[in-house]
């Protein structure tokens, strides 16, 4: 499958994907919100089938000349623990996990395009506990979140109890979150703490070396294994800010493979991916809690789900 791949310039800000695209192919709008529908877009290397959904610079926009496969099972969420208080998830690459603030009014079938897994669940949910609860559905409390690409553990809250004791954890930093990540390169063990900003100087989020600017970031990187020229680490957040491994790894000259936003270092080099990897390379593995009603020790481990699993298996023969 052929494709042509555009990064988007400053000017776009703000733009529909659809008349962007139609500009970079010279299409009517008939067709350009046709490539859309038909599942021949892709932004930072997802499929977009929102004509209308606003594109922003320094995300990557993938024209295809065929439509991309569609995903073999819905949703592919899977319930790893359910009381009254929490829920704890498996999320697969491809969703994100609730919806951004500027989507909150969208219609039911704009929604439906590209549901959450925070609006997934309560159905899921239902089915795995149809039991009543004095009539009425508890709502899902957000305490913390992975990127769209990034598949793994997550938590919700459920009750007011459990997002209030969850949000102290996550506040002290003593939930354990630990990802595997795919890098090229050789790495040592080390530490990356920076102050991260929306804005580093180049329209995206990274670090900052003014004083007292930014939100302290901690990220603590040890290696698994050498794959030839790549290497798997283990990632492990001190703090948990937006994009951190990403970025943290991205600046020290291992963007993550599949990678789509920050392959450039703060000079303005990029780093191209010669990885083939299916997406993002970003997995969280383990997830650890205290209970925050009952104090009971909570811990959590998934496996590299099947996409990354092959990918890597090739990586390793390409390296024998």
């Amino acid at each position: 499958m052929s494709k042509e791949l555009f990064e988007v310039e400053p000017n776009y800000e703000g733009a529909t994907v659809a008349a962007y695209v139609r500009d970079k192919k010279g299409l009517s709008w008939a067709k350009a919100k046709h490539l859309v529908d038909a599942r021949m877009v892709e932004i930072s290397g997802t499929v977009c089938r929102d004509p209308a959904r606003r594109i922003h610079p320094g995300e990557s926009v993938v024209i295809l000349s065929s439509p991309a496969p569609k995903k073999a099972v819905e949703h592919g969420v899977t319930i790893r623990h359910l009381d009254i208080h929490l829920v704890v998830v498996e999320k697969p690459s491809g969703i994100s996990s609730v919806r951004h603030p500027t989507e909150r009014e969208w219609t039911t079938e704009r929604r439906a395009l590209s549901p959450t897994l925070e609006e997934i669940l309560p159905d899921l949910i239902k089915r795995r506990d149809p039991r009543p609860t004095g009539g009425k559905t508890h709502r899902l409390r957000i305490v913390h979140r992975l990127d769209k690409e990034t598949s793994g553990l997550m938590v919700f809250a459920r009750t007011v109890d459990a997002e209030r004791g969850l949000g102290v954890q996550f506040r002290d930093h003593t939930i354990h979150r630990r990802y595997v990540a795919i890098i090229p390169g050789q790495i040592r063990d080390q530490s990356f703490e920076s102050h991260l900003v929306r804005d580093r100087g180049d329209g995206r989020r990274g670090s900052t070396t003014l004083p007292s600017v930014g939100k302290h970031s901690v990220t603590h990187v040890k290696l698994r294994k050498p794959i030839g020229n790549y290497s798997m680490i283990e990632c492990r957040l001190e703090t948990g800010r937006t994009h951190q491994i990403r970025i943290h790894l991205s600046e020290n000259g291992h963007p993550l493979c599949g990678e789509p936003v920050y392959r450039k270092t703060p000079g303005g080099h990029e780093v191209p991916d010669h990885s083939g990897a299916p997406r993002l390379a970003l997995h969280a593995e383990a997830l650890g809690f205290v209970h925050p009603v009952t104090g009971s020790n909570m811990n959590f481990d998934m496996p590299l789900p099947p996409d990354l699993t092959r990918w890597l298996d090739s990586l390793e023969n390409q390296s024998v």
